[in-house]
């Protein structure tokens, strides 16, 4: 998925139509919160310091069935999903549903993602503190209403709540975003959802223009800011296939593509009604379904019990 809160479906609508690179803030608010931000410096980011498992590993696709997850689909029409509040969406679908299906692909188990209809398979065990690491690869096809726009899908984590209480689609959590060009942005999915970060400003993007650096500005991320993109472009082209590797301890993440380290998120939170902050330290993992076919394979969990160290070479 691409974007989140007025956060998720903002950013979805504001990436539509202001898809041309270095659109203007026609936001004061956003102008204001954006004016202290330091200028983006291109860094070089290593990881080191990779924990070792303290536990045995989990894999997530048990090879013969999809059996540990569930399936929730949205709208019948998926332009409907940010724009539509009296629609119904689809709801929970059994195993089989077209959507989301296990087949052998290079002669291994693979969740494919459809993606004609926008919805989220999700696994039902509750994690934390652990190293998820996967491969996926995009076939090329894209759907409506995404045909002109780039492939997009997420893992998303941390995830709690009712299916389809976020747009009608998805659970609330963080967005480990996974599109072409942007794979590895952060995106609290759901106006609750409360990330940090640190960023600079990178005016070549869209808004909100703020990209993951380290040493940067200390932020929330949230509305009318609703993203923060990943450091670098570490994905490979379309029909090979990528690694991601997730590490999260606590309420603290680490986003890695292809060995590259490209986000390190601390203090995942959840806003509690009377404004208070709950860390957000465990819950379940979702895929999207979101106008692209995706293809999913190797998806290993392990626990650890400390994060490795993004350092700038």
């Amino acid at each position: 998925m691409r974007l989140g809160g007025v956060g998720l479906a903002t950013a979805v609508l504001i990436a539509s139509t202001f898809l041309s690179v270095g659109a203007k803030e026609a936001d004061p608010v956003l102008t204001r919160i954006l004016a202290d931000d330091p200028i983006y410096q291109p860094q070089r980011l290593i990881l080191t310091d990779i924990p070792s498992p303290v536990g045995p590993p989990v894999n997530l696709l048990n090879g013969r069935d999809l059996s540990d997850w569930d399936i929730w689909l949205g709208y019948p029409d998926p332009s409907v999903t940010y724009v539509n509040r009296t629609a119904q969406p689809i709801g929970a679908r059994p195993n089989g549903d077209p959507m989301f299906t296990l087949v052998t692909l290079d002669g291994e188990p693979t969740l494919r993602v459809d993606g004609t209809t926008w919805g989220s398979i999700v696994h039902r065990g509750h994690f934390g503190d652990y190293h998820l690491r996967l491969e996926f690869r995009w076939s090329g096809k894209r759907h409506a209403p995404r045909l002109d726009l780039p492939e997009n899908n997420g893992l998303l984590y941390h995830s709690f709540g009712q299916p389809g209480s976020v747009y009608g689609t998805w659970m609330p959590s963080v967005e480990f975003e996974i599109m072409r060009g942007s794979t590895g942005m952060v995106v609290p999915v759901g106006t609750m959802v409360k990330p940090m970060t640190n960023v600079g400003r990178d005016r070549t993007l869209i808004d909100p223009q703020r990209r993951f650096m380290v040493g940067g500005r200390a932020v929330t991320v949230e509305a009318p800011a609703w993203n923060v993109e990943a450091a670098s472009d570490a994905e490979r082209p379309v029909g090979e296939w990528n690694i991601l590797d997730l590490y999260v301890l606590g309420n603290r993440s680490i986003h890695v593509v292809n060995g590259v380290p490209v986000m390190e998120l601390r203090n995942l939170s959840v806003q509690q009604p009377d404004g208070s902050l709950q860390p957000l330290t465990h819950g379940r993992i979702q895929f999207q379904s979101e106008g692209a076919e995706t293809f999913f394979r190797r998806i290993i969990l392990t626990p650890i019990n400390r994060l490795p160290r993004v350092r700038v070479q």
